[in-house]
């Protein structure tokens, strides 16, 4: 049975609703990191609270549909980086290319942290990601280009780092986010200068990351 018209209005509103949450959170997201409440963002979206909810439950479910398309882009620069022919420039390439991401949205670094239901697009992508980059270091060390002591939980360690560039660069962080990334990338590189102190578990460097965003919740990583 065709849809009566007052069907069709009701349905274009829902969506017109959905995508106004939706581009609202974006920017509030990016702005301001994930520590936002649903109010806040109802709010900005201008709807009220219950039908922010009605669409998105919880703020996870909201999270993973303001980021779904930015997780795949996380992921699809892990691959381009891995086709790259050269390991080293492949690797560098990646690390240059999150350290821009996590420039333009305060809330991507914390949307790595934090585990989706496997039904969820964006769980996936992160995941597809992981296994990428952990391939990327292994590919680049098994070259000779990157230090053979380098974890994929290095990789934490710069967005940790480079977090202070987004947070109180302000104005000049565009300037100064390819200084600190070329320092690192510096001491990455095969041999390194020296050995380094033991790194931390899995667990315990995405607590630390959880902490910087006020999140005392034990992470979940994949």
């Amino acid at each position: 049975m065709a849809a009566t018209e007052p069907d069709k209005h009701l349905r274009a509103d829902a969506e017109r609703n959905r995508q106004r949450i939706i581009d609202a959170a974006r920017q509030v997201f990016a702005d301001e990191g994930l520590g936002v409440s649903m109010r806040y963002i109802a709010q900005r979206a201008e709807v009220g609270e219950p039908t922010l909810r009605r669409r998105f439950p919880t703020k996870a479910a909201l999270v993973a549909a303001v980021f779904e398309d930015k997780a795949t882009a996380y992921a699809d620069a892990a691959a381009k980086a891995l086709a790259d022919p050269d390991a080293w420039l492949g690797f560098t390439a990646f690390v240059q290319s999150l350290a821009c991401m996590q420039l333009g949205d305060r809330g991507f670094t914390e949307v790595l942290t934090m585990t989706f239901p496997k039904s969820i697009r964006l769980e996936k992508e992160r995941r597809r990601a992981y296994e990428n980059i952990s391939m990327l270091i292994a590919r680049a060390k098994a070259h000779g280009a990157l230090r053979e002591d380098f974890t994929p939980e290095d990789i934490i360690l710069v967005l940790i780092a480079h977090a202070g560039i987004v947070a109180g660069g302000g104005d000049i962080a565009g300037k100064l986010s390819p200084r600190l990334i070329a320092y690192l990338l510096q001491a990455f590189a095969a041999p390194g200068a020296g050995p380094l102190p033991a790194p931390p578990t899995m667990v315990e460097t995405y607590r630390a990351l959880l902490r910087m965003h006020g999140d005392e919740q034990d992470p979940q990583p994949s």
